[in-house]
C-alpha cells in the first residue's frame, strides 16, 4: 500500500481538534451555579484543557461531575471525544483520563468505558499509522523498529500471548507499540483484543484511584513498587502460553524432520 500524502493526516488531526475545541468550549449551561461567577472564572469553567498535575485533574473532575448532574450525556460525549483524540494521535497523558474516568462514571462503568475507548483509539492509531507513518516511523526509529520486528518475528507462532505481555509489562511504551504494529504485519484482531485484554490491570489501578480523587496527594503513588511488581508478574504469565506453544512448535517440526529421514533412509534402501 503506497503511503498517502501527509496532508491528508494534517486535515484529519486539525479537523479533530477543532471538533474537540468546539466541544470543550461549549458547555451547556447549569442550574446548579448557586452564586453568579465573575467573568474570569465563567471563562475558565466555559474551556477545558487536558489536565498536566493534580490540581487540574482535581479541577476539571469537580467541574464535570457538577455538569454530568444534568447533562450526563454531554459529559460522556466529551469525554469519549477527547480519550479518542488522546488515543487516536498517540499522545501521552492517558492515565490523567482513566483518573478523570473512575471519578466522573464511578469504577466499573469507568473501566468499561477506559477498557472500550483505548482498545478503539488505538485502533485509529493502528489505521493512521497503515495509511500514514510507515516511512516516518522507519525513519525516526529505525533501531527500535528493528528490535521489535525480531522479537515479533521469534514470536510469530505465539503471536497473540507476546502482545499481551507487552501490554501488561508496565513499562511497555503503548504509543510505539500502537504505530509500528501495522508496519510489522500484527494482525488487527490480535491487536485489538490485547489492548482489551493487556492493559485491564492498568486501566483498573488508575480508574481506581479516580474513585478517591480527594484523598490522593500525589500521582507518584499511583503505581508504586507493590503494584508495579505485581503488573510485571501478570506480563511473566502472559508468556507462559507462548512459550508452550513455541516448544510445542520446535518438537513437531523436530518429529517431522526425523520422519523425514527415516522416509529417506527407507527409499535409499
Amino acid at each position: 500500500m503506497s503511503a498517502k500524502s501527509p496532508v491528508s493526516l494534517l486535515l484529519i488531526f486539525g479537523s479533530a481538534t477543532l471538533y474537540l475545541y468546539v466541544l470543550s468550549r461549549n458547555l451547556p449551561d447549569a442550574t446548579y451555579k448557586r452564586e453568579p461567577l465573575s467573568e474570569e472564572e465563567s471563562q475558565e469553567q466555559r474551556s477545558l484543557t487536558f489536565p498536566s498535575d493534580l490540581e487540574e485533574l482535581r479541577a476539571i473532575a469537580g467541574l464535570l461531575y457538577s455538569y454530568k448532574a444534568e447533562h450526563t450525556g454531554y459529559v460522556l460525549l466529551l469525554f469519549c471525544s477527547a480519550y479518542l483524540y488522546k488515543q487516536t494521535f498517540a499522545i501521552p497523558g492517558s492515565s490523567f483520563l482513566n483518573i478523570l474516568a473512575g471519578a466522573l462514571f464511578g469504577p466499573w462503568l469507568g473501566l468499561a468505558l477506559c477498557c472500550v475507548l483505548t482498545a478503539i483509539g488505538a485502533t485509529f492509531c493502528f489505521l493512521l499509522s497503515r495509511a500514514y507513518g510507515k516511512q516516518i516511523v522507519v525513519r525516526r526509529f529505525p533501531e527500535r523498529l528493528a528490535v521489535l520486528q525480531e522479537k515479533v518475528q521469534e514470536n510469530r507462532n505465539s503471536l497473540f500471548f507476546f502482545l499481551l505481555f507487552l501490554r501488561f509489562f508496565p513499562m511497555t511504551p503503548n504509543w510505539f507499540l500502537n504505530i509500528t504494529s501495522p508496519i510489522l504485519n500484527v494482525p488487527l484482531t490480535h491487536f485489538f483484543f490485547s489492548i482489551v485484554v493487556g492493559l485491564l490491570p492498568y486501566n483498573f489501578i488508575c480508574v481506581q484511584t479516580g474513585c478517591i480523587l480527594s484523598e490522593i496527594s500525589s500521582l507518584d503513588n499511583l503505581f508504586s513498587w507493590s503494584i508495579l511488581v505485581k503488573l510485571l508478574a501478570i506480563a511473566m504469565v502472559a508468556l507462559v502460553p507462548g512459550a508452550v506453544i513455541k516448544q510445542c512448535s520446535h518438537h513437531q517440526l523436530g518429529e517431522k524432520v526425523k520422519n523425514g529421514h527415516v522416509d529417506n533412509g527407507r527409499k535409499t534402501r
